[in-house]
């Protein structure tokens, strides 16, 4: 079957965060916020969700769950949902797992944040890569737990890599006991090796920490290339990590807000399972029941398609900056539609370039100080129509010509 990457969809009006909750998400204002722009004249880069329409197969499915027309109290009651998420694990990974070590959540932001609480206690730290997603630092925090922060090193070709002797220092802290993972890895695109998975699992062996491994992106890699879940390194992986995993991300499912927590050790399950199941707001709502089933039974071949095109948009994004762009230098990643932009020859201060892009040309993207030590990158999300990123990046090479003109004027 092919698939329309191309069509340009108009989100307004549908509760889309991108579209109608940006000015609260961003500048925490309402209506009564005005831009230079209008806000159809907007291209939106910055919130990693897709500007494409969700694969058919799974549309019918949902259509075939509104026409029985009850949609009353919800839960998984058979099998069909486990079997059918291990087995794409299985399928496409060499990694399965029994039923009871999936534990549902409504998503993997609200996962996070109640795992933290579950493993950590005050006076307590967890352990980050940094640059690292937003969401592992606002755990922490509501957690009431401190951050530790490794930097991620960035190698002569571009790509990140850990820094093992500071990693090492910072889970040797007495009071660390959790190491957030994310693989692969937001912002930077990484996607880890076998091999660097080892390293770090065998520091975190070596003090007994527990790791959750936010794995979301695990489908959206570069065609030809696959990912290795951290659980199944090693035996001591699988007893000492937290898997988090969802299709929302692979298959833009965002909004129906369901995940599987994969937790192998039975005695740190039941420590998740009663911390997910506070109030019952594990429960799945009626299409979160749905639609990953439709997803991991026949999405495979609108996977394939998508990650063609997101890898050509990449390819087209990472050229045109490469040749159009003076002093912006492109991450080279192998996984995720995020593009991480090192912008240390243009700026020291993300939130100030990034705030004059918005001014200048009406693009959105996102502040690399979102991340820990990003202050002078940006991130693209590149999973948009090939018009769409071609009218970002000459808003990008237009706003950057444009900082740079005037931050030469004040020197």
């Amino acid at each position: 079957m092919t698939y329309n990457f191309d069509e340009i969809i108009d989100r307004r009006h549908t509760n889309a965060l991108n579209t109608d909750g940006f000015r609260g998400y961003i500048f925490h204002a309402g209506p009564e916020k005005v831009f230079a722009f209008k806000d159809e004249e907007f291209v939106r880069m910055w919130v990693a969700d897709m500007e494409f329409g969700v694969a058919p197969e799974i549309l019918d499915a949902l259509r075939a769950r509104i026409d029985r027309r009850i949609f009353g109290y919800t839960g998984l009651y058979d099998d069909e949902y486990y079997h059918t998420f291990s087995k794409w694990c299985k399928d496409h990974y060499d990694w399965g797992f029994p039923k009871e070590q999936l534990c549902v959540s409504p998503g993997i932001i609200p996962a996070l944040y109640q795992l933290t609480e579950t493993l950590c206690v005050p006076d307590e730290k967890v352990l980050l890569n940094t640059p690292a997603y937003g969401y592992f630092l606002h755990a922490a925090e509501y957690a009431g737990v401190d951050v530790l922060t490794s930097l991620l090193h960035k190698k002569a070709d571009g790509t990140f890599e850990v820094d093992y002797e500071d990693f090492e220092r910072k889970c040797a802290d007495p009071a660390c006991n959790l190491v957030f993972c994310c693989n692969p890895h937001n912002p930077t695109g990484r996607m880890w090796t076998e091999d660097e998975l080892r390293r770090v699992a065998a520091i975190i062996e070596k003090y007994n920490l527990w790791v959750v491994s936010d794995e979301i992106h695990c489908d959206l890699t570069k065609p030809g290339k696959d990912y290795v879940p951290f659980a199944s390194v090693s035996e001591t992986c699988r007893e000492n990590s937290i898997t988090c995993v969802a299709p929302t991300k692979t298959f833009n499912l965002a909004g129906l807000q369901t995940a599987a927590v994969i937790v192998p050790n039975p005695v740190l399950r039941h420590r998740v399972n009663r911390g997910l199941n506070t109030d019952e707001v594990a429960e799945p709502n009626v299409f979160a029941a749905i639609a990953p089933v439709a997803a991991f039974n026949h999405g495979a071949e609108w996977l394939d398609s998508l990650r063609e095109y997101l890898w050509e948009n990449r390819r087209y994004a990472e050229e045109f900056i490469t040749k159009e762009i003076k002093g912006i230098h492109a991450v080279r990643g192998e996984a995720t539609y995020l593009f991480w932009l090192d912008c240390r020859e243009v700026t020291d201060d993300a939130t100030r370039f990034c705030a004059f892009i918005r001014q200048h040309s009406g693009l959105y993207v996102c502040d690399g100080n979102e991340y820990k030590n990003g202050q002078s990158f940006l991130r693209v999300n590149l999973a948009c129509p090939k018009e769409t990123v071609i009218d970002g990046l000459n808003r990008l090479k237009d706003s950057t010509q444009a900082y740079l003109e005037q931050k030469n004027k004040t020197e």
